[in-house]
């Protein structure tokens, strides 16, 4: 057997591990999530807040554990010295379904803003609503606006910290769109500032896909945007500028690597 030959062999094996690990994974993030959420229902009928997210951060914990295992994929958490003390609003790059699942692991205790209809998933909606989400409708505008800073304030007021995908949808790597504005009004309001954060998962878990590639995800937390004195559209801009100038050099440094 020749040197190609044994080298198209190892390629297609590879790809055939990648391929059942995914389909592992992807089976047990389903059963895992739901089963799970059947358990957290129950305990959060004994739970204050706080102990909850524990049990929510476990969740989060187990399926990044079993995403290495099966798909090689694992993750490196840059710039920590950049959380500030306290609980603040972090916009997070949207372009992936892991980071959905690593910010509560990644980031303090922390409550979410997504959509509405996520609440409408049996079982696992109602665990949603243990976990204090702000739930939107994102067609609504200036209500979901408002509804973001009301609830957001009373939020960071209970100590959370509250996360936000400024995208409002999953983009694909190396594209974007106009940020939403509720976080950087919500900062503003509340006198907390932005914490940005920068990862490249798409490139390894993309978007609408089953599949995944073996890697290693970087996350990167930005250094703190304060939007005292400024209008909130700005520190938009800013929290935008530095997140897709960060994943732009995130690629470039990955396509050197592979060269």
């Amino acid at each position: 057997m020749d040197a190609s030959t044994r080298a198209s062999e190892s390629t297609s094996n590879g790809g055939t591990v990648h391929v059942v690990g995914s389909l592992v994974f992807t089976a047990f993030l389903f059963a895992w999530t739901f089963f799970y959420a059947i358990f957290f229902v129950i305990a959060c009928c004994f739970l204050p807040f706080p102990r909850r997210f524990v049990l929510a951060r476990f969740w989060g914990v187990a399926l990044l554990t079993v995403l290495k295992w099966t798909c090689r994929l694992d993750y490196v958490i840059e710039g920590r010295e950049n959380l500030p003390p306290g609980n603040h609003i972090a916009l997070w790059k949207h372009s992936s379904s892991w980071e959905t699942i690593a910010m509560a692991v990644v980031f303090p205790r922390q409550v979410w803003v997504l959509k509405r209809e996520l609440l409408w998933i049996p079982v696992v909606g109602w665990g949603i609503r243990q976990l204090h989400a702000i739930a939107i409708d994102r067609k609504s505008g200036r209500s979901a606006v408002s509804q973001v800073v009301e609830q957001g304030r009373q939020r960071l007021g209970e100590g959370d910290w509250v996360m936000i995908f400024p995208e409002g949808t999953r983009m694909a790597p190396g594209q974007t769109r106009k940020y939403g504005v509720s976080g950087a009004l919500l900062a503003r309001e509340a006198g907390h500032v932005i914490v940005p954060v920068a990862h490249n998962a798409g490139r390894y878990w993309p978007r609408r896909r089953l599949f995944k590639k073996s890697g290693r995800i970087r996350v990167v937390i930005g250094p703190p945007i304060d939007p005292k004195g400024a209008d909130p559209r700005e520190v938009n801009e800013r929290a935008q500028a530095w997140i897709e100038s960060t994943l732009r050099s995130l690629d470039s440094e990955s396509a050197q690597t592979s060269t």
